[in-house]
């Protein structure tokens, strides 16, 4: 079962065996980690044919170098029209790409066990409390929109001293054609349980104006 099932050059009956265990365990692998990868429904339908694809690639391209180089410049073409994803996003591709990497090479047996024992081992980790650490509090991003006439500048350090642990000026635009403006923030809060309290309070200072409590990213434009 751990030996190449394929010869110096793969019959059809070969390739057609690796197609069915890449596909197979594919989907498998997929729809395990969709309990813990919170991503769309295409996300997952194409992780789940990225096994069988490497796969397929590598046994063509097997002994060939000038088929090799030119796939790795199709790959690159890819790679730079793709939006970059969460790490675990990230790493679930890595992860099919590996094992597509074994079907390819006509280790069946190996490229099941990289992909569904990855995938046991992923669901295992995220269930475990090992890395999370209670004193780390999360990063968020507030946005608060305030009238031109208020003078933004330690408006509200008085609240924040009493509800965040740090925070971080991120930015200032106008918005409301000029006549607002809307104030960004990376906060991290001394009690999540106080976020209501604490967009109250904020409310009464900027004349109950849009306020926002965002999950923190990094975009190139936070505003």
């Amino acid at each position: 079962m751990f030996d190449s099932i394929f010869t110096t050059t793969p019959t059809a009956a070969q390739f057609f065996i690796m197609a069915l265990a890449a596909v197979v365990s594919g989907f498998v692998y997929a729809w395990i980690m969709s309990f813990k990868i919170r991503a769309k429904k295409r996300f997952f339908m194409v992780m789940a044919i990225i096994p069988f694809m490497v796969a397929a690639v590598i046994a063509f391209v097997k002994g060939n170098i000038g088929a090799g180089v030119a796939i790795g410049g199709a790959f690159s073409l890819i790679r730079f029209r793709s939006a970059q994803g969460s790490a675990d996003e990230i790493a679930a591709i890595l992860i099919a790409m590996g094992s597509g990497i074994a079907f390819g090479m006509g280790y069946i047996g190996y490229g099941i066990v990289i992909l569904l024992g990855m995938a046991v081992i992923f669901l295992i980790l995220s269930f475990i409390p090992v890395f999370e650490h209670k004193s780390m509090a999360e990063d968020r991003m507030l946005r608060i929109t305030i009238p031109e006439s208020l003078e933004y500048s330690g408006a509200f350090d008085d609240t924040f001293a009493h509800y965040l642990k740090s925070w971080e000026n991120a930015g200032v635009k106008t918005t409301g054609m000029g006549s607002m403006f809307r104030l960004s923030f990376k906060i991290q809060m001394k009690d999540p349980s106080e976020e209501k309290a604490f967009i109250d309070e904020l409310r009464t200072k900027n004349g109950n104006l849009e306020i926002a409590v965002l999950p923190y990213t990094e975009p190139q434009n936070q505003l």
